[in-house]
């Protein structure tokens, strides 16, 4: 009996941080996903260097494992046209995959973990789920909301306060350290127990 050899599975780890291209969208609540990339890459003295799949990233070597970080330009919305072709294009497991972005129903400071779920109405989220035909995607949502929230399109546009970037800029440093342990460790139960 003749067997076909196994596929070698790619340990390829893809982390993508969600937001908005352009200097208007700079520092608002909906760029934390940008954010969270850029102070990772500042702390591993890294500049995204490719720019292909309408997007920007960088393959590179961290803690001895093969990572991509990545920033995609479609704007919020299409940030799934991106995922899948970096995803195709460097034949990325879907359990390698990190999405890092802002959720406005978790208070600024507070973030989670999930492994899978709906998007929560956040349309890149969204975006993502509906390209890659699952809700099995591993994110990181940072908490950008407040007590009340009376129109969210504007609010996730603006930018935060004083006492806000402080706290959200603790949260980025901690999503910082995830995101190293998610590189080390393929064990995502054992990640979001440590952090949640």
């Amino acid at each position: 009996m003749f067997f076909l050899p196994k596929k070698k599975m790619n340990n390829l780890k893809l982390i993508v941080g969600l937001g908005n291209p352009g200097k208007e969208f700079l520092n608002t609540r909906h760029n934390v996903g940008f954010r969270t990339i850029d102070k990772y890459l500042n702390q591993n003295s890294l500049a995204l260097n490719k720019n292909k799949f309408n997007g920007q990233f960088i393959k590179t070597k961290i803690l001895n494992n093969d990572v991509i970080l990545a920033k995609p330009e479609t704007y919020m919305n299409l940030s799934g046209d991106f995922v899948v072709k970096i995803k195709k294009f460097f034949d990325v497991e879907l359990e390698n995959i990190l999405i890092i972005y802002d959720d406005k129903d978790l208070l600024c400071g507070k973030f989670r973990l999930r492994k899978t779920g709906s998007s929560g109405g956040q349309n890149g989220m969204k975006n993502i789920i509906n390209n890659l035909s699952t809700k099995d995607i591993k994110r990181l949502k940072i908490g950008i909301g407040q007590e009340r929230i009376s129109n969210t399109a504007n609010y996730v546009l603006q930018k935060f306060n004083k006492e806000q970037i402080k706290v959200v800029d603790q949260t980025i440093t901690i999503a910082c350290d995830i995101i190293d342990n998610f590189i080390k460790d393929s064990d995502f139960v054992k990640l979001s127990n440590k952090f949640n």
